[in-house]
């Protein structure tokens, strides 16, 4: 009877099994690209595991698919028509293209990257030895920052220490120093810093100031704070961190990594202090078209944002999203993109 019994709860568990699959949402075919940040060579053998782990993934989550189809872009905005035009269902974006299309398109996850200890807004808390900057790799985030740092250059100080008084700087402040800063094309170096100005002192932009430097590099800008050659220099945060060595090694001497020593006689930490802080500057996206309801609804976004997760959580899913340096994904939603958008006006 028990033998009986147990076979009976067998077939009830397996005719559930059954059915569940039965009622999972049938898809033919589910098409994937991504942009051609590196070769298409590159990136097809880097995915060939994915459309497996896909199709059990999104099982799971309810949907049969028949096939994945994986694709790269000729370049960033094809990927961005295509799927306006609804020939592909999922993209791969970086921020700023994803931000031009999005009345096609919509943000569904944003790639994650190793934290940093400090993430705070007071530009004073980033500054000093107690300060020190470090990684966090257990805090996996969609964003980074630049910062806006004063150098130890005699106006520089004066600067800093206004900031770590608690006192605003002023545009006069701001006007009087030298700065160093890079390309109009670069987000840390350009962009995001003329946003800060534009935020805290009425839209008053880099190209304003009287005593500006443009495309200068981040390894000439530091050895230029070090030499006390200009006041202000920005950054990805925290630039510190790759400098920290050759900030005090001795002329002429060079750090494990090449960087030519810098010659001063106190920290980094202590010596270029952060003056500002601007907004996040978010990571590439995943992202889903909009021309398309069977993709474009709650259920299949749900559905498509877990398995994503959930992939990139195992060994192998990092393995494969290691070709764009993806480390991990998190939920995310356009708004999180105004940013972005507002950097977009800034170089028109």
């Amino acid at each position: 009877m028990k033998k009986l019994t147990a076979l009976l709860l067998a077939i009830v568990l397996l005719l559930g099994c059954v059915s569940a699959l039965a009622d999972n949402v049938k898809m033919d075919k589910l098409t994937l690209e991504f942009v051609p940040s590196k070769d298409a060579d590159v990136i097809i053998t880097g995915t060939k595991n994915l459309p497996d782990l896909l199709k059990a993934e999104m099982a799971n989550q309810g949907y049969d698919i028949g096939e994945v189809e994986i694709t790269v872009g000729t370049n960033y905005n094809a990927t961005g028509e295509a799927m306006g035009a609804g020939s592909i269902d999922i993209g791969w974006l970086p921020a700023g293209t994803y931000v031009l299309y999005s009345d096609e398109t919509e943000v569904i996850l944003t790639s994650t990257r190793a934290g940093l200890s400090n993430d705070s807004e007071n530009p004073a808390d980033w500054n000093g030895d107690a300060n020190k900057t470090t990684g966090d790799s257990s805090n996996q985030v969609g964003f980074y920052r630049a910062l806006i740092y004063a150098t130890p250059s005699a106006y520089g100080k004066e600067l800093a220490a206004k900031v770590n008084a608690g006192e605003a700087l002023t545009w006069d402040d701001l006007n009087k120093a030298n700065w160093a800063v890079g390309n109009n094309s670069s987000s840390a170096g350009y962009i995001y810093p003329t946003m800060w100005l534009m935020d805290h002192y009425d839209g008053k932009k880099l190209t304003d100031l009287e005593h500006v430097s443009f495309g200068i590099q981040y390894g000439d800008q530091f050895a230029q704070a070090a030499a006390e050659q200009v006041d202000i220099i920005v950054c990805y945060a925290d630039g510190r961190r790759d400098y920290e060595a050759a900030w005090m090694l001795p002329l002429g001497e060079t750090d494990p990594t090449g960087k030519a020593g810098m010659g001063r006689t106190d920290t980094i930490w202590n010596e270029l202090n952060v003056i500002g802080v601007t907004p996040g500057i978010y990571n590439d996206t995943v992202a889903v078209t909009k021309a398309k309801p069977e993709i474009y609804n709650p259920e299949f976004i749900a559905a498509i944002q877990d398995a994503l997760i959930n992939i990139i959580n195992t060994e192998e899913g990092k393995a494969i999203f290691s070709v764009y340096s993806h480390e991990g994904y998190k939920k995310a939603v356009d708004s999180d993109y105004d940013a972005t958008r507002k950097a977009q006006e800034v170089v028109k």
